[in-house]
C-alpha cells in the first residue's frame, strides 16, 4: 500500500485499545511483577464491562454522549475485543508472569549454582562483540544463546539434586565453540547461574566455559535455513570488503560479516534499522511473490496461500526476531483479508500483530526492537499519509512526497524511545534514509535471489549477488559519510527521562508544523539559533583548538596519539587504540586525512585495533612497527590489513629520525629486544619491546613511550637516554609499572594518560598519579577529559580537554 492508498482507506480504530491494554498491561507485568498484570487485566475488565452494560442516567435506551457513542455499534466489537484482552492479562499472562518469577532456577542463581541443563536452543547465537586490550584480538569471544530448559540438576550437599525447572535461561558461552548452533538444536551444558540482567521471562543466565555436550540435530527447516543463509554469504564475497558483510544483512539480518566500524557508522547515520529485518523487507519479498503470480494469472485465494507459504519461509530464514514476527502477523493478516476478499486495512493488522505476539511471547513487550518496529509502523499508517497529502497538495510530485513523508514520520515516532535508550538522536537520520531509500528494495530482491540460487547454481548467485554489490556500496558510502557529517549525533539525557523530552520536543515541533504562526515563530528561533552557533562552531570552532601540536584520543582502554605538522590536515599518527571507530572519528574531528606515517608501538590489541579504520579514507604513506612480532595473530592481522589498502610496512631502529614540516621525530628505543619475543606472548615482554618515540613539535618536546615497563624503562636510563620533554604520554595507561627515575629523567610539565573509564584493570593507578603530581606535571585523562590537545602558548605547552 502507498501512503495515498491508505489515506483513502478509513482507518479503523477500534481493536486498537484491546492491543494497548495488553501490551502496557505485559509491561507492567514484566517491570513491576505479576501483581502488575493481574490488576491491569481486572481494571481493563471493569472499563470494558462499564462501557458495555451501563446505562447513562437520564437516557433513552440507546443511551448518550460518550459512553452511548463506545456502546454504538461499531465500538462494541472494540469493546468485547478489550474484555478479552483483560481476561488473557489477568488469566493465562499472569500465570505465566508468576510461574516466570517463582521458578527454581532464580533463587539458586541469586546464590552463583553451578549447573547442568538440558536445554533447546531457542534463537540464533548473538556474539558479543568488545574491544581487545593486550594479547586479546578486538572480535567476538562470547555468544548470547536463549534456551528452555529441559532438564535442570544443581549441585548440593549431597551431589546433584534434580530442579523442577521449564523456564528460559541465556547461555553466556565460548564464540568458537556455541556460535554454529541453531535454534530447534537440543544441547547439555554445564555453567554457573547468575541472575538474568533484563526484565523479561528470563529465569536466569548461565556462564558456560566447555563447549556444548550431547548435541542433538538442529530442525531440517532450520539447517536449510542456514545453508542458505552461508550461500549468501558465499556468494557475496566476492564484493568488497563492506558490501561483502552489508548484503547479508540487509537480507537477512545477517551481520556476522559485517565490520565493527560500518556498523557503527549505521547507528549515527539512522541507517541500522535496514540491518534489523522487519515490514520493509517483508513487503517487498511478498509485493514481488505477488506480481510474479499476477503475471502468472492465479486466482486471489492461491495467491494468497503461496505468498503466505513464502513469507513463513522468509520468517525461518531471517530468524524469529520480534520485529519480524510482527511483520510476518501483519502480512499474515493482509494476506488472509486478500482471500477473503474483504478490504485491507493496516492499523487493525498491527493491532491484531501486537496482540498475537503478546500472548504468545510477553517478554515481547519490552522488546525495542518490537517497539520500534510497532511506531514505526504506526507512523506509516497514521502520520505518513497525512504529510504526503498535504505535500502533494503544495505541488510536490506524490512519489517524492511518499518518499519524503515515510521517514520523517518513522523519525518522528521512534525518536522519543531512540534517545532514551541510546542517549543520542541522529539528525542525519532523514536525509541519509531519503537516499538510502531507492536502492534498498533491488539489492533485497536480488540478495533474496543470490541465497536461492547458492543452493543449486552457485555461479548464477554470485553474479546476483554481483549486481547488488553497486546498491550496498552506496548505502555503505552514505552511512560513511553520513556519520561524519558534522553534528550528526546530538547527545540528548538517557532513560525514561530523556524518552519523555524527546517526546515533548517532537510535539512541539510537530505542533508548530501545522499552526501557521507557530511555524513562524519556531523559524524565527531556528534562525536566532543559528545565528548564535553557526558562526562560532564554524568560524570559531570549539574543536580542535588553534595551534595544537599534540592530541590524545580519547579512544577507550587504549593508545591513538597524533602529532601535527605545519601542512594542515596532515599528521603522524601512534597507535589506533583497541577498536575501529574511535581513533577514525578522531582524526576525523581533527580534520586530518593525510598520516605521512603511522607508527604502532607494539602489537597489543588495544594499540592496533583500529588500524583499518584509520586507513580507510586517508592518504597514508606507511605503517611502521618495531621489531617485535607478537602477538603471531596481531602481526598477520596488521600485514593483511596493509597489503589490502596498499600501504607500505617498515621497521623503525633507535637513532632512526625523521622529519616533516614544524615535526620531527627521533626513536629511542626499544634498545634491547628479549629474544623470547620471538616465540613468547608474554604481556611484560611484549609491552617492554615498545618504540619509544620523542618528537619536537611547536608546543615543546613529547615522549611517546608506549606501554614500556620497568626493564625496558631502566635501559633507557642505563642508556643515557636524554628523555627529557615537556610533554609525557605516560606509559601502559599510568599502571603501576614505571620506575619513578623515569617519570624524573622525563620530568613532564604535562603528563597525559590516555585510558578508558572505568576499566577492570585499576588504571590509571594512585601511585603514579600521586608521583607524576608530586614532581610537578599537570596530569591530564582522557577517561574524564576526553580528547586532550597540548597547544603551543607563549608561557610553554597548555592542555585543551574537548569533553571538560
Amino acid at each position: 500500500m502507498t501512503t495515498r492508498e491508505i489515506t483513502a482507506a478509513r482507518q479503523d480504530f477500534r481493536l486498537v485499545p484491546a492491543a494497548l491494554s495488553l501490551w502496557l498491561g505485559a509491561l507492567a507485568g514484566l517491570l513491576f511483577g505479576w501483581w502488575a498484570a493481574l490488576a491491569g487485566g481486572i481494571v481493563t475488565m471493569l472499563a470494558a464491562s462499564f462501557l458495555l452494560w451501563r446505562r447513562p442516567a437520564g437516557s433513552s435506551a440507546g443511551g448518550s454522549g460518550w459512553v452511548a457513542r463506545f456502546r454504538g455499534s461499531r465500538w462494541r466489537s472494540g469493546l468485547f475485543g478489550v474484555l478479552l484482552a483483560g481476561l488473557v492479562l489477568a488469566g493465562p499472562l499472569t500465570i505465566r508472569l508468576f510461574r516466570a518469577e517463582h521458578d527454581p532456577l532464580r533463587e539458586l542463581a541469586a546464590r552463583g549454582t553451578s549447573v547442568t541443563l538440558r536445554v533447546v536452543v531457542a534463537g540464533r547465537p548473538k556474539p558479543v562483540h568488545s574491544a581487545g586490550y593486550a594479547d586479546q584480538p578486538s572480535s567476538a569471544r562470547l555468544v548470547v544463546v536463549p534456551a528452555d530448559v529441559l532438564q535442570a540438576e544443581a549441585a548440593g550437599g549431597d551431589g546433584r539434586v534434580t530442579v523442577g525447572s521449564g523456564g528460559r535461561v541465556v547461555l553466556i558461552a565460548p564464540f568458537q565453540q556455541w556460535s554454529d548452533l541453531l535454534p530447534g538444536q537440543e544441547v547439555t551444558s554445564e555453567g554457573k547461574l547468575a541472575p538474568p540482567r533484563g526484565a523479561d521471562l528470563t529465569v536466569a543466565a548461565v556462564y558456560v566455559r566447555g563447549p556444548p555436550v550431547n548435541p542433538g540435530s538442529a530442525p531440517w527447516w532450520q539447517r536449510a535455513a542456514e545453508s542458505l543463509r552461508g550461500g549468501l554469504r558465499q556468494a557475496s564475497s566476492g564484493l568488497s570488503a563492506d558490501a561483502a558483510g552489508l548484503l547479508p544483512g540487509l537480507v537477512a539480518g545477517d551481520i556476522s560479516g559485517l565490520s565493527p566500524q560500518v556498523q557503527r557508522e549505521f547507528t549515527a547515520a539512522g541507517m541500522s534499522h535496514l540491518m534489523a529485518v522487519s515490514g520493509s523487507q517483508f513487503a517487498i519479498v511478498a509485493g514481488v511473490v505477488l506480481l510474479l503470480l499476477r503475471i502468472l494469472r492465479l486466482g486471489p485465494r492461491l495467491s494468497a496461500l503461496l505468498t503466505g507459504l513464502a513469507l513463513t519461509g522468509f520468517v525461518v530464514f531471517v530468524g524469529a526476531e520480534p520485529s519480524v514476527l510482527r511483520a510476518a502477523v501483519m502480512g499474515g493478516v493482509g494476506l488472509l483479508a486478500m482471500a477473503l476478499g474483504r478490504r485491507r486495512s493496516a492499523l487493525p493488522a498491527l493491532a491484531i500483530a501486537v496482540c498475537v505476539l503478546v500472548v504468545f511471547d510477553p517478554a515481547t513487550a519490552v522488546s525495542f526492537g518490537f517497539t520500534l518496529s510497532v511506531l514505526a509502523t504506526g507512523g506509516l499508517v497514521l502520520l505518513a499519509p497525512r504529510w504526503a497529502g498535504a505535500l502533494i497538495r503544495r505541488g510536490v510530485p506524490a512519489g517524492f512526497a511518499d518518499g519524503l513523508a515515510i521517514p520523517v514520520a518513522a523519525f518522528v515516532v521512534t525518536a522519543p524511545v531512540i534517545a532514551g535508550m541510546a542517549g543520542a538522536i541522529s539528525v542525519v537520520s532523514i536525509v541519509a534514509n531519503i537516499l538510502a531509500a531507492p536502492v534498498v528494495a533491488p539489492a533485497t530482491v536480488l540478495g533474496v535471489v543470490a541465497a536461492m540460487l547458492s543452493t543449486f547454481w552457485p555461479a548464477a548467485a554470485g553474479w546476483s549477488a554481483w549486481l547488488a554489490g553497486p546498491e550496498a556500496d552506496w548505502l555503505v558510502l552514505l552511512a560513511r559519510h553520513a556519520s561524519r557529517a558534522p553534528g550528526a549525533v546530538l547527545s540528548w539525557p538517557s532513560g525514561w527521562w530523556g524518552g519523555f523530552l524527546a517526546l515533548v520536543a517532537v510535539g512541539v515541533l510537530v505542533l508548530a508544523l501545522h499552526h501557521r504562526r507557530l511555524r513562524v515563530g519556531l523559524a524565527v528561533v531556528l534562525v536566532c539559533v543559528l545565528l548564535a552557533v553557526v558562526p562560532v562552531q564554524v568560524i570559531a570552532p570549539a574543536w580542535p583548538p588553534a595551534h595544537w601540536s599534540f592530541v590524545a584520543c580519547d579512544v577507550g582502554q587504549g593508545d591513538a596519539a597524533v602529532l601535527a605538522t605545519a601542512d594542515s590536515g596532515r599528521a603522524v599518527v601512534v597507535d589506533t587504540g583497541p577498536e575501529p571507530g574511535p581513533a577514525d572519528e578522531c582524526l576525523t574531528r581533527l580534520g586530518v586525512d593525510r598520516v605521512p606515517l603511522l607508527v604502532l608501538s607494539h602489537l597489543h590489541a588495544d594499540h592496533i585495533g583500529g588500524l583499518d579504520s584509520v586507513l580507510a579514507g586517508r592518504s597514508v604513506g606507511a605503517v611502521a612497527v618495531g621489531p617485535g612480532r607478537m602477538p603471531g595473530w596481531a602481526w598477520r592481522q596488521v600485514a593483511e590489513v596493509t597489503t589490502h589498502r596498499g600501504v607500505p610496512l617498515l621497521e623503525l631502529a633507535p637513532g632512526q629520525r625523521l622529519d616533516w614540516p614544524g615535526l620531527s621525530v627521533q626513536v629511542l628505543g626499544p634498545r634491547e629486544v628479549s629474544t623470547r619475543q620471538l616465540d613468547d606472548t608474554d604481556g611484560t615482554v611484549i609491552n617492554n619491546a615498545s618504540v619509544v618515540l620523542k618528537a619536537v613539535t611547536a608546543a615543546g618536546r613529547v615522549l611517546l613511550p608506549g606501554d614500556v615497563e620497568f626493564d625496558a624503562q631502566g635501559e633507557l636510563l642505563a642508556a643515557d637516554t636524554d628523555l627529557h620533554a615537556e610533554v609525557l604520554k605516560v606509559p601502559h595507561h599510568g599502571s603501576r609499572y614505571s620506575l619513578p627515575g623515569f617519570f624524573a629523567a622525563v620530568a613532564p610539565r604535562i603528563a597525559v594518560i590516555s585510558v578508558g573509564a572505568g576499566n577492570r584493570y585499576g588504571h590509571p593507578s594512585k601511585s603514579t598519579v600521586d608521583t607524576l603530581t608530586a614532581d610537578g606535571a599537570l596530569v591530564a585523562r582522557t577517561d574524564s577529559g576526553g580528547d586532550t590537545a597540548v597547544v603551543a602558548d607563549a608561557q610553554g605547552p597548555e592542555v585543551v580537554r574537548r569533553g571538560g
